[in-house]
């Protein structure tokens, strides 16, 4: 087995710079990764015919996806005990908080794009699976670097409050993060190679004309999702890791949180738009897992440095988004005159790729 597999399933605890604890036995980790392939490939059958997304239906799957990851954490603090449930709790929030930040920067792209209305949940579809590849690596190889380097904690506490401070920056200047599609560089090099169609053909992601194979638009959009989730995930895995250190936990908690944002992106289509101090509470979030990452790292070298415990960090997590969430109404309330001009100004801030 290689090392980056053999740290995510070791056959026994290990403290922290020697090994990686996990709950997950080999089988465990199998079912899992089935079950996330067969939830995918529900999804691909579901928008197999392409339609626009009605509130009733995107309501019926979100509840559903909520619903899924809810009843495994109970589960999980039935089967490990509350400790366990607690970090799988804890970081499913951290990453559903995160995953919202995804959706504004999908929004933008499909906007940029023009994608019509009944293409746009395929387009989510192949971001959600590229973005799931993705931080599969991600975590494996953060698995194997936390069992290998004493100071990981320490770079990825750094990682995260420079992120914390880069959408700080960017919600107070009210920074636009407009999508410019033709400069983003994923998009230039594929029209270097490969010619692109004027219009959709559908679901299609390529069509041969005049003898010749070219690309839709909609294979250009998916090549611009795959780009941004590579920024996503450089921010998530270590935010979750802030939580918890076993992979299979991380890896469960990412794609609880990334299976359901499809049916999520309908659901909060209009909604988005009003929470206009989600940026803060992103920044708070990722300062304070940054924050307790480095302390963790801190009470290794001097062990009379204090450590966050788990719940209290749940409990902040919840406060904070709570926080964000009620003032980000209040200032909309109306939604119009002033209460624009605010959400205009305060628009929350998408990591940019």
């Amino acid at each position: 087995m290689p090392p980056y597999l053999s740290a995510l399933v070791p056959t026994a605890t290990a403290p922290a710079g020697e090994g990686i604890t996990t709950i997950a036995d080999p089988l465990m980790w199998g079912l899992t990764i089935a079950a996330v392939i067969g939830l995918l490939v529900m999804d691909f059958v579901v928008t197999r015919k392409p339609h626009e997304v009605s509130m009733r239906e995107a309501i019926g799957w979100s509840t559903f996806y909520i619903a899924l990851p809810l009843a495994f954490g109970g589960w999980i603090w039935s089967q490990f005990g509350q400790q366990t449930g607690v970090e799988y709790l804890t970081g499913y929030l951290v990453e559903k908080s995160l995953s919202v930040d995804n959706l504004f920067v999908f929004m933008l792209l499909l906007s940029a794009f023009a994608v019509p209305a009944v293409l746009q949940q395929r387009v989510l579809l192949f971001g959600i699976v590229g973005a799931l590849v993705l931080r599969g690596i991600f975590i494996a190889v953060g698995a194997a670097v936390l069992a290998n380097l004493s100071f990981a904690f320490l770079i990825f506490g750094a990682i995260l409050l420079a992120t914390a401070v880069k959408i700080l920056r960017d919600q107070t200047s009210g920074a636009s993060h407009d999508v410019d599609v033709a400069n983003m560089r994923s998009v230039r090099l594929i029209r270097r190679f490969m010619p692109v169609t004027d219009d959709y053909r559908g679901p299609r992601l390529s069509v041969v004309e005049n003898g010749r194979r070219m690309l839709t638009p909609l294979a250009v959009v998916v090549v611009a999702v795959f780009a941004t989730d590579v920024v996503f995930a450089v921010d998530s895995v270590p935010a979750v890791y802030g939580i918890t250190g076993d992979p299979y936990l991380v890896f469960a908690t990412n794609a609880f949180a990334l299976l359901g944002l499809r049916a999520l992106y309908f659901v909060l289509q209009g909604a988005l738009s009003k929470l206009v101090h989600l940026g803060y509470g992103l920044a708070a979030i990722l300062g304070f897992i940054g924050v307790k990452l480095v302390l963790h790292w801190a009470h290794g070298v001097w062990p009379g440095v204090p450590t966050i415990p788990t719940l209290w960090s749940l409990l902040a997590i919840v406060a904070i988004l709570g926080i964000v969430t009620a003032t980000s109404l209040y200032a909309t309330r109306g939604g119009t005159g002033d209460a624009e001009e605010s959400a205009h100004v305060a628009e929350p801030p998408a990591r940019q790729h």
